[in-house]
């Protein structure tokens, strides 16, 4: 069933490459498609966590207000969406994201055709417990896949930015919100996490 994005809602997005492909063969790569994700998708969704890894990813975003989406489609000289709109525009940005960092790649690498295995896999989240749960999913995801021994050694995650007081594009202050404080932010972050069924790729 397509899950349609709505405003305001938030949603657990993940994709994987095709077949043994990877996604990332390098940290330009892993760079650059972080700044396609900025240029493409930032404007319509707030990020709140992400973890890449060589072929697959995992975003926790929330679809910002059809208030201000529309402000910067008019900033943009673009039109604005309406009720019946919005899920499209959104999934185009998306769009967009994916199929320029897929461009990009195939020219580097000197290949052909598809990357990802899905368009684009989400689940919408329903409550505050389960959005941390989801937060602790995501930055232990290196782990639970052995890409490393703790959430800190991997380096394409936002977990760091949760540790280091530094400029992000993050949400953080709506997800240290949801765990309490920084402090429980942590001590959740120190066991292995429910590993939750419907979440693995």
């Amino acid at each position: 069933m397509d899950i349609p994005f709505e405003p305001e809602e938030h949603y657990h997005i993940f994709n994987h490459a095709l077949g043994e492909e990877n996604l990332f063969r390098s940290d330009d790569n892993y760079r650059y498609f972080l700044n396609k994700y900025a240029e493409h998708v930032q404007p319509v969704c707030k990020t709140l966590s992400y973890c890449l890894m060589s072929n697959h990813f995992h975003l926790l975003v929330q679809i910002r207000s059809e208030e201000a989406i529309n402000e910067w489609l008019l900033s943009q000289n673009k039109k604005v969406s309406t009720p019946e709109t919005f899920h499209k525009m959104v999934m185009q940005r998306f769009q967009n994201f994916l199929n320029g960092y897929t461009q990009a790649y195939n020219k580097m690498y000197d290949r052909k055709g598809g990357l990802f295995l899905h368009f684009l896999k989400r689940k919408k989240i329903v409550s505050d417990a389960y959005l941390s749960k989801i937060v602790h999913y995501i930055h232990y995801n290196p782990v639970h896949h052995g890409f490393c021994r703790e959430v800190m050694d991997w380096p394409h995650s936002s977990i760091h930015a949760y540790y280091f007081d530094k400029p992000t594009k993050l949400d953080k202050e709506q997800v240290l919100k949801w765990f309490g404080d920084k402090q429980e932010f942590w001590r959740f972050h120190q066991h292995k996490p429910d590993i939750l069924d419907d979440l693995e790729m």
